[in-house]
């Protein structure tokens, strides 16, 4: 089926650009707004982000039209306090990535030939390399394997990334089993550290533990995050199972013992 033609949504963008600005005005705007800055803003963009996920999981196209239009104004709000800067515009900002996906993408864009979708992700991955080789060029510092992983991401996304670009390089276990005896090297020296009370030495271990879990989930071809989100939903669904049990009762989980607990657990482990 060939595309549709794409929609005119330049008034309903400009309505939005036009809000924006008028929220930010000095001369009659919201005293909210006119307070942030892009570090206050970020917060906002990365839930946003996120609710569009969930939105996404729950299979809620609804809500995920909803939620792509509050992160859409994240982006609005950014370019509008970067224009106030002098920095960009809106327009820039659109023009960039358009410039941007067109490059990535010359089998679309470009009449380029990429035999398969292991030829895309090829060519994707080389040209990504030589936009970071070339942001390095411009800010005068050497190019590493590592760069452009952004250090806003959640810690277990980061960390994943950080080992398959590593890999990349060769720089990477051959199989799981060592990974395994990794842990269990981590695990003693996180034990040895609780012994020690040491606070910042803990932690430190801690991430070290954390750290090679990921790299556990990768080469069992896991997503770290994917599989937490299981869990985490896991545990709701189960400690939901012991409050109605509870409340069927009169009580609350503040009036039951540990023990009364773990056997509603061990319940709820049985019936989900």
């Amino acid at each position: 089926m060939p595309p549709s033609e794409p929609q005119n949504s330049s008034p309903a963008i400009a309505r939005l650009l036009q809000m924006m600005a008028k929220l930010r005005d000095p001369d009659g705007g919201c005293p909210w707004d006119l307070r942030q800055d892009f570090a206050t803003i970020a917060p906002y963009t990365i839930e946003e982000a996120y609710e569009v996920a969930d939105a996404i999981e729950r299979g809620d196209l609804g809500d995920l039209k909803d939620e792509l239009g509050d992160l859409l104004f994240q982006v609005v709000f950014h370019a509008q306090m970067a224009e106030e800067r002098g920095d960009f515009t809106f327009t820039d900002v659109v023009t960039a990535i358009v410039d941007k996906m067109e490059a990535r993408h010359p089998h679309v864009f470009a009449g380029g030939t990429l035999e398969d979708e292991r030829a895309v992700n090829k060519w994707w991955e080389e040209r990504k390399e030589f936009e970071r080789a070339a942001k390095a060029a411009a800010t005068g510092r050497a190019p590493s394997t590592l760069d452009g992983i952004a250090i806003g991401l959640p810690a277990l996304t980061r960390a994943l990334k950080l080992q398959k670009r590593a890999a990349r390089v060769g720089f990477d276990w051959s199989d799981a089993p060592p990974i395994l005896d990794k842990l269990d090297e981590e695990l003693r020296e996180l034990r040895a550290e609780l012994a020690s009370g040491d606070t910042s030495r803990i932690e430190d271990e801690f991430g070290d533990v954390l750290f090679v879990v990921v790299n556990l989930a990768r080469h069992l071809k896991l997503d770290p995050e994917t599989a937490l989100r299981g869990t985490n939903a896991k545990f709701e669904r189960r400690f939901r199972f012991i409050e109605q049990q509870l409340a069927a009762d009169g009580r609350t989980p503040e009036a039951a013992s540990l023990d009364e607990m773990e056997a509603l657990w061990q319940r709820a482990k049985k019936e989900s």
